[in-house]
This record gives C-alpha cells, sequence and structure tokens, in this order.
C-alpha cells in the first residue's frame, strides 16, 4: 500500500472552522476535508480514509486536494455553479399567463391551447413539457380538471328546476300517498 500524501494546510485550525460555520453546503466537505487534514498534518491520511470520515467518493478528495495545491483556500471555496437556469418567460410575459389562466370568462381548455396562445400573443415557441411544468410550478394549474361550478350558472334556475323535475316530483307525489294513507 501506498504512503497518504501529505498537504500543508497553511489556515489555522480556528479559521477552517469559522468558514465552516459559513460555508455552503457544496464547500462545507472542502473545508471538513481540510481540517480532517489538519489534524493528520504530520503522518498523512490516505484519500479512502479522509473520504470514510467525510461521507464523500475518494476521486472527490483526490479532486480537492489538487485544488487546494494549486490555489489555495480561495480556489477551494470557490465554485462555479451559477444557479438555476433564467426563466423561459419575462415578468410581463408571466403576469399575462397568469391572467390568461385565471380569468373565469375566457377559460383555455387544456396547454395545448395556452401553447397557442402564447404563440400567437407573444410570438414565441415553447415545449409542452415546458410549458406544462411552468404552469404547475408558478400557477398551481393541472391538467383538464372539471370546473366546480360553472361561472354562468344561475343559481335560481337550478332551485326551479329542482322543484320540478321529475324525481322530484315522484318523491313529492309518493309522501303525499304515505299522508294520505295514515
Amino acid at each position: 500500500m501506498s504512503k497518504p500524501k501529505l498537504i500543508h494546510i497553511k489556515e489555522t485550525k480556528t479559521v477552517l472552522k469559522s468558514l465552516l460555520k459559513n460555508a455552503s453546503p457544496l464547500i462545507a466537505p472542502r473545508i471538513l476535508m481540510l481540517l480532517v487534514e489538519a489534524d493528520h498534518q504530520s503522518t498523512g491520511i490516505s484519500r479512502r480514509d479522509l473520504a470514510d470520515k467525510i461521507g464523500v467518493d475518494p476521486n472527490s478528495i483526490t479532486n480537492w486536494r489538487a485544488v487546494y495545491s494549486a490555489g489555495g483556500i480561495d480556489a477551494i471555496t470557490s465554485h462555479q455553479k451559477t444557479g438555476f437556469r433564467p426563466s423561459v418567460f419575462t415578468a410581463e410575459e408571466h403576469l399575462a399567463m397568469e391572467q390568461k389562466l385565471k380569468d373565469p370568462k375566457n377559460g383555455l381548455r387544456g396547454y395545448v391551447e395556452l401553447q397557442n396562445w402564447i404563440e400567437t400573443e407573444f410570438k414565441k415557441e415553447v415545449k409542452y413539457n415546458t410549458l406544462l411544468k411552468y404552469s404547475i410550478k408558478n400557477f398551481g394549474s393541472s391538467v383538464k380538471v372539471g370546473r366546480k361550478r360553472h361561472i354562468k350558472k344561475d343559481d335560481e334556475a337550478v332551485i326551479r328546476f329542482k322543484k320540478t323535475s321529475v324525481k322530484n316530483t315522484k318523491k313529492s307525489a309518493t309522501k303525499k300517498q304515505q299522508g294520505s294513507k295514515k
């Protein structure tokens, strides 16, 4: 078995611990690696043992050691991740879509219809799945769910219909017959 690689850690443990407290979840294992390396400064520690103590892959340890050796603490605490992709829709398009989806008088029957509306309104082609995920995430929409109540429904007409429907007429006739038999 080969000898463990010795790396000279320039920072003190107190500096590394303070960096660890403020570190993001992406950077914290890297600083933890430096802390464990500092504990084994004289004897060294193998990358596999170090990976087991930290809970990462041994290849990550190899990469982080190389980065630290080349650039120091600044190199190991920086990363190239830029975050999420920019949104497909601008703020104005987002507001227009929200108004269109929440308009009860001019409802859409599905995402294909919304996709066509976006194409005509904004002159922008958007994939169906992109639109589907965006609508569910931002507006809480769902695929073709029937409305609980129609917006043009007349409550008085419903009551009149229920009073004069055949089913209710039969019920009232049987109640009258039962009442006359007693």
